[in-house]
């Protein structure tokens, strides 16, 4: 840590952060109660990947975009809650032998390994459906053209304009040399698209206007593309054991990321830079941001 300001940034984060893990696992653990029926071994899939570990930043960030407008807890975490179904199913496919390859995940074995191939693709494909009901659900919000703009908005960041199109884009970088402009691209797809819907749906909650939202989208590009500078700094440096997960295999591979691009000590300034950049996007809130300014530093100090 630089000093006692990012110190607090990251506890307030990690504190939050606790507390919205909490009820997430709580939601899956309603939502996933397991039949006595011949399904009974895709329940336990599903909750072996989306129960327990992991950041949560995703719902937290809903979180903290909602204490912008004083949209209600129980909506943002709902809100957070689809947003994760999304971000777990991607990472139970993407760590099937067609893809990554990856035996462990979040510490523990990945899906494909504690169970087997077909009940991790039907444990995603359900989890990818979880999502759609959760937010097309009433309780989400009581505005049915608010809720049909959130699915509308989650399905383009998760689909071919976003997170699958990036992961494409990501299994063709093993084939290829990307240059930096094209491996900035890949990571807004594959991680910054869904990183910008968590922003953007307290946005559509709150019913802002289009052109009212400019200022968040430039907050959520920016974090965004920190997070993966800093992810890919954690796969250089980082420690195999706090990640959860194997490290160096992007290098392994062959692919091109920001540090392989820039170098270790530019890539790690650009970082800091985004993050700058994203809280000055932020400089028209007040203290309902302070959240919003905490993940910003938290994404590049953090050790995992």
């Amino acid at each position: 840590m630089a000093g006692g300001g990012e110190a607090s940034a990251t506890a307030l984060v990690k504190l939050r952060a606790a507390s919205v893990a909490g009820d997430i696992d709580a939601a899956f653990d309603r939502l996933l109660a397991v039949p006595d029926d011949p399904r009974r071994r895709l329940y336990d899939a599903m909750r072996h990947a989306a129960i327990g570990g992991g950041k949560r930043l995703r719902p937290l960030l809903v979180v903290a975009a909602s204490d912008l407008f004083n949209i209600s807890r129980d909506s943002a975490l709902r809100v957070g809650l689809a947003i994760e179904c999304i971000h777990v199913y991607s990472l139970i496919h993407d760590d099937l032998p067609a893809m990554d390859d990856d035996d462990l995940r979040r510490g523990k074995p990945t899906v494909h390994k504690a169970f087997d191939e077909a009940a991790a693709i039907l444990a995603g494909d359900c989890l990818h459906d979880l999502a759609f009901e959760v937010l097309a659900d009433e309780e989400t919000h009581p505005d049915p053209f608010v809720r049909i703009e959130l699915v509308k908005a989650l399905a383009v960041a998760s689909g071919l304009a976003g997170m699958a199109g990036g992961q494409m884009m990501d299994l063709e970088a093993e084939k290829t040399r990307f240059d930096l402009a094209t491996v900035t691209r890949l990571q807004n797809l594959k991680t910054g698209a869904l990183i910008a819907f968590c922003v953007e749906a307290a946005a559509i909650m709150a019913r802002l206007p289009h052109d009212a939202r400019t200022r968040l989208h430039g907050y959520a590009r920016d974090i965004g593309l920190a997070f993966q500078i800093a992810d890919d700094l954690l796969d250089v440096e980082g420690d195999a054991d706090l990640a959860g997960k194997a490290l160096g295999k992007d290098a392994a591979a062959g692919k091109e990321t920001f540090v392989s691009l820039l170098g270790v000590e530019p890539a790690r300034e650009r970082a800091l830079m985004l993050v700058a950049q994203a809280k000055a996007h932020l400089h028209a809130y007040g203290a309902e941001a302070d959240l919003l300014r905490a993940i910003a530093d938290y994404i590049v100090e953090r050790d995992r």
